[in-house]
């Protein structure tokens, strides 16, 4: 799939706007979702493979044994829905689930949405190999954006797919505040299962996001180096260093950038100044307890119907409906 050339000005034009609004702010961000160029998309499928990020591992395990007893709590009457998937990746995961739909021969259709076009053109291409009963349109774009334009291709029941904690890519109230923006895009008894990563043990959560083969820090630094290809930035990519921190009390895992030096760095026609030992925070992966859990689909407007967890409760997929 080729993009056009309006949709691709669009994308860089947001990818430049919000990268220079998150330079500006103090202390200094960037937004995880641009990660995911064709480089960023290798360099996380390496992170799960990785035997420290036990994410990956984990949601495997309820999809590949649990993905029947998903797909019941889906066949509620027979009725045809669409299953539609936020951020779908390889589909690795939710490819399981797909299976046991069609096994259970319902009448579903299947709408991956990713921001990267990269994904989709290759979902496009395994997705028929492997299942070619399955119904399917990939979609490209924002989130919200894309779930709005497949609310106005179908009017069946949603059944909308978020896995992989990413959830946790926003603190506690972005969290709420997205939760909220899907609630109002979807329709009573409709459906939303949503992928948490649980408070464990504070090394094992820490470790995970400060591999010792250094996966991690080329992902984070590979933005620095997206941004110098596409947005004729000037990054030196070898004066900034990756950096992890986990706080157990709030749950909230964190990585960074730290300059390693005094430097300016140079987007375009801004200008943007670093101290030495500045950081510039990348991503946060937020852990919750099921507590915690509760509460966000109840201030979302949503109420937990099941959970389905690992054998080590290392993770939980969680089935709400909206209220």
């Amino acid at each position: 799939m080729i993009l056009s050339t309006e949709k691709t000005a669009l994308a860089n034009t947001e990818f430049l706007e919000e990268t220079l609004e998150g330079l500006k702010q103090e202390p200094k961000r960037m937004y995880s979702k641009y990660f995911y160029d064709e480089t960023g998309d290798v360099i996380f499928q390496q992170i799960m493979n990785m035997e420290e990020y036990y994410l990956t591992n984990a949601e495997m395990e309820i999809m590949k044994h649990q993905a029947n007893h998903i797909a019941d709590v889906l066949s509620d009457n027979n009725a045809g829905f669409d299953l539609i998937e936020l951020g779908a990746g390889d589909a690795t995961k939710s490819i399981h689930l797909l299976k046991a739909l069609i096994d259970k021969k319902l009448d579903f259709k299947y709408f991956p949405i990713d921001i990267s076009e990269h994904v989709i053109a290759e979902l496009e291409q395994s997705l028929p190999a492997e299942l070619p009963a399955l119904n399917f349109q990939g979609l490209i774009g924002d989130y919200f954006k894309m779930l709005k334009k497949e609310t106005a291709i179908s009017d069946r029941k949603k059944v909308v797919l978020f896995m992989g904690a990413n959830i946790g890519n926003m603190d506690v109230q972005e969290a709420q505040t997205f939760c909220m923006g899907l609630k109002h895009l979807l329709s009573p008894n409709d459906i939303l299962i949503i992928g948490f990563d649980l408070k464990k043990n504070p090394r094992k959560i820490l470790e995970a996001y400060n591999d010792k083969a250094g996966i991690t820090s080329s992902f984070n630094l590979n933005l620095l180096s997206r941004i110098n290809r596409e947005l004729d930035g000037d990054f030196d990519v070898n004066a900034f260093e990756h950096y992890a921190s986990y706080n157990p009390e709030n749950g909230a895992c964190k990585s960074y950038l730290i300059s390693l030096q005094n430097q300016t760095v140079n987007i375009g026609s801004e200008e943007f100044n670093f101290s030495k030992d500045e950081y510039i925070l990348m991503e946060i992966s937020q852990k919750y307890s099921k507590q915690e859990i509760e509460e966000l689909a109840n201030a979302s407007g949503f109420k937990v119907v099941k959970y389905f967890t690992d054998e080590q409760h290392y993770f939980v997929d969680a089935v709400w409906k909206v209220a």
